[in-house]
């Protein structure tokens, strides 16, 4: 999963590589059917269970290159209707949270990326809840001043 969160690097540079060409603004505002097997430690008392989670994931990316050469690039996820049966207990799962990544450059560059990803269950104990919390800046000579990466799984 964090391996997951962490392809906002590779992202950031695509997108800037993307933007060298471009001045003005693309929208993409899409609905994606996902199918995503996930395993939920905490459900079934403890034992944990994996969790068949479908539903539509909504994505909407912004990229904007300015006359004076700055580049800012946006991605939001949030799911939509996305729900789970646990495969062990049968109880039912709610896929919910935002996950937005934004990213602007002209000289040096900065990212932030924060990630809620939230499994809840029936009852209480199983709830899944990602956080991350990512943020870089590079300065003009391509140095990072700034870092920062925080990331917790709790169950509750």
């Amino acid at each position: 999963m964090k391996t997951m969160m962490r392809a906002a690097s590779p992202v950031f540079l695509m997108v800037l590589v993307m933007l060298q060409t471009s001045h003005a603004g693309v929208i993409t505002n899409v609905s994606v059917p996902v199918n995503i097997p996930l395993f939920i430690p905490c459900a079934a008392g403890g034992a944990g269970e994996l969790v068949i989670l479908s539903g539509d994931l909504h994505v909407l990316v912004r990229f904007t290159m300015s006359k004076g050469g700055g580049v800012h690039a946006a991605v939001h996820f949030q799911p939509q209707g996305i729900t789970g049966i646990g495969q062990t207990t049968g109880d039912k799962y709610q896929g919910t949270g935002v996950t937005q990544d934004q990213i602007n450059a002209r000289i040096g560059a900065e990212e932030t990326f924060i990630n809620n990803f939230r499994i809840i269950g029936q009852g209480s104990g199983n709830n899944f809840l990602i956080h991350e919390n990512f943020h870089m800046t590079i300065n003009a000579n391509r140095n990072v001043t700034a870092f920062v990466d925080n990331f917790s799984v709790d169950c509750r």
